[in-house]
């Protein structure tokens, strides 16, 4: 793979790692376009590939009693997909559906596994990962139950945005209401209330983030919870989820 590659847009996960061994890495990774709607894993399908989101996301879904799924996580190029695979765990627990499209690095499981016991620094910081993305799916549950729609909307509108690496992204109100789990005029209200206070534009599903810092004022405690999380676990990493600033 040409050195090149590397300084293209990166993973934080990857970014962290040593040269020699973000080089072991990589050599076992391909370049791959994440494309909109997209599953890439099942739930309690055995992972093909392992992947390092770059400039795309993914959902991870949960549904009960053949319902809409509900949103618990997100994962962008401040993690990675397959992360319970240092576990020992073939099974994906959770829907991975692509939410934004992109590109990222993947790798095939075998080899991934191969690398995590050759590679401590590598199985550290998908171990740290993994008690991210526990706290992440603990935290959504929580915030499911006891917050309002409006706040919880602006959360998720704040963790579309660190991952989008874009003011503006695609979500219909339908969709935004399946992964709220709740109604589609609840989130049409919601979404009437940030755009008359000037937080966001939206037209036929597409957003735009006009006011971070007002966003970031109505999310429920959640989102700030999330990056706190985060900066724990990887205090290095100066773009953690969270931490850029906007008007």
């Amino acid at each position: 793979m040409p050195a090149s590659m590397i300084e293209a847009p990166g993973n934080a996960l990857i970014d962290l790692l040593a040269p020699v061994d973000r080089q072991r890495l990589l050599d076992q990774c391909e370049s791959t376009e994440l494309h909109f709607g997209a599953v890439l894993c099942f739930v309690d399908a055995p992972y093909e590939f392992a992947y390092f989101p770059r400039t795309g996301f993914v959902s991870l879904l949960a549904s009960v009693d053949k319902r809409p799924p509900l949103e618990m996580g997100l994962v962008g190029n401040e993690g990675m997909l397959g992360a319970t695979l240092a576990l020992g765990v073939d099974a994906a627990p959770l829907l991975c559906v692509v939410q934004g499209g992109g590109n990222a690095w993947r790798i095939p499981v075998a080899a991934l596994r191969e690398l995590l016991l050759s590679c401590p620094a590598l199985h550290a910081a998908v171990d740290r990962y993994v008690y991210v993305l526990i706290a992440q799916l603990a935290q959504s549950a929580a915030c499911a139950h006891f917050h309002e729609v409006e706040p919880r909307l602006a959360r998720w509108l704040l963790m579309t945005h660190d991952r989008a690496h874009n003011d503006r992204f695609h979500l219909t109100h339908q969709y935004l209401a399946n992964m709220l789990g709740v109604q589609r005029s609840a989130v049409t209200i919601a979404a009437g209330a940030l755009q008359k206070r000037r937080l966001i534009h939206y037209r036929r599903g597409e957003i735009e983030i006009l006011s971070r810092s007002g966003l970031l004022a109505t999310s429920c405690e959640c989102f700030a919870a999330g990056v706190q999380d985060y900066e724990q676990q990887f205090p290095r990493i100066h773009a953690a989820p969270g931490i850029a600033s906007g008007s």
